[in-house]
């Protein structure tokens, strides 16, 4: 049996395995021709060496084909030679943070590895890009507003279990909380979640069976019950209050937005801090509230398991996703309205941020596959309160 060549490191290894192999099947082969019975040895020597072959036209088959993107230089995946091409998938309000932080990591890379790196870049909202990337969108790194997006593309496959613990933060590399955006001189007064049930205040907000921003919004609404003493039946009829009060339910969040600015609907639009925030940044000032009992909106991030290999990009793609944990990254995200998760970061930008008293989270609630099953499946929750709120 030939050795099969190569100068990299996998094929190196291959090497050794392959003889290591031959030697093993040379030793077996001699004990059993020493064997008493002729006969039986001779049919163990050919069935071994069968084996070793077999072992080793496997081996070579695994390591010689290659993983590289049509096109690449031969070792461009290695991380020392030749381009890498990566493809993020984020949702729409994270470009203004990836234009800026992606430039420092491709410095920060061919500084350390001497390699190219460019990105492809995808924005939408968080549920049609998920939906993308599962009918064939080849995303090596989804950056997504819920956890339950990135869960879908689990379950179809394409990423591995456990997923959230292969990044700092259980994978969590943004903050926000809802935010409350009133008309010019809040003339309702809305001062927390507390006024959007009072008769009269209309609540725009998208619907959380079809918008993931809505759902957070669902829960800011439920948990500012829940989490400050009041049992199920009390959040229960609160939310239906909430929900009389909503003209409309948008498809989504952007489509909410046009309800309340373009078409002048609602007295109150449910919205995340984040975006309030971009857009005064981007000139468009809008007068807003921040509910002290509020919502932490964790957005995850992480590697598409079955793409990176595909693409032979995991080690570029992984060490992207633990750039985005680090002080430099952090800073961009808090920049453009995300809360930060790295505490110096936190508190470098803290008087940018209204404290919040009491937050509350997705784990508070069971996490994301029981908030789906007892809020948003069909006849669950959600549901319920529609109906009795005549919608």
């Amino acid at each position: 049996m030939g050795q099969w060549h190569s100068t990299t490191k996998q094929g190196q290894f291959l090497n050794r395995v392959i003889a290591r192999a031959t030697s093993m099947v040379g030793q077996w082969c001699q004990k059993q021709l020493n064997f008493k019975s002729k006969r039986s040895g001779f049919k163990s020597f050919v069935s071994l060496f069968l084996v070793g072959i077999s072992l080793s036209v496997a081996i070579a088959s695994c390591g010689g084909g290659s993983n590289a993107p049509s096109g690449s230089t031969p070792g461009a995946n290695s991380g020392t030679q030749g381009d890498v091409k990566v493809t993020l998938v984020s949702y729409a309000v994270t470009r203004a943070a990836y234009e800026k932080i992606i430039p420092q990591f491709t410095a920060k890379w061919k500084q350390e590895h001497n390699q190219n790196v460019t990105f492809t870049q995808s924005y939408g909202g968080s549920g049609s890009q998920s939906r993308a990337v599962i009918d064939g969108l080849e995303a090596d790194i989804v950056a997504l507003a819920l956890e339950l997006d990135i869960q879908k593309i689990e379950q179809a496959g394409l990423i591995q279990p456990g997923w959230q613990s292969e990044a700092p933060n259980n994978s969590i590399v943004t903050r926000s909380v809802a935010a409350l955006v009133t008309r010019e001189g809040n003339p309702q007064g809305i001062k927390g979640w507390e006024e959007l049930a009072k008769p009269g205040v209309q609540v725009i907000t998208a619907n959380p069976k079809t918008s993931g921003g809505a759902r957070w919004n669902f829960l800011g609404l439920w948990g500012s019950v829940t989490q400050t003493g009041g049992d199920q039946a009390k959040a229960l009829d609160y939310t239906t209050k909430v929900f009389k009060n909503v003209p409309v339910l948008p498809r989504d969040a952007r489509e909410a937005s046009d309800v309340f600015f373009k078409q002048g609907q609602g007295n109150v639009l449910i919205n995340y801090e984040n975006e309030v925030i971009l857009a005064a940044l981007n000139g468009q000032k809008l007068p807003y509230v921040i509910p002290q009992v509020n919502i932490s909106i964790d957005a995850p991030v992480t590697v598409v398991d079955k793409n990176v290999d595909k693409h032979g990009t995991r080690e570029v793609s992984e060490a992207f996703v633990k750039f985005l944990f680090t002080p430099e990254a952090q800073r961009e995200f808090a920049k453009v309205g995300f809360r930060s998760v790295d505490p110096t970061v936190e508190k470098e930008f803290a008087k940018e941020y209204v404290p919040i008293k009491k937050l509350f989270t997705a784990k508070d609630f069971g996490g994301w596959s029981d908030i789906q099953k007892n809020f948003f499946a069909d006849g669950a929750i959600f549901d319920q309160i529609l109906a009795k709120s005549g919608k």
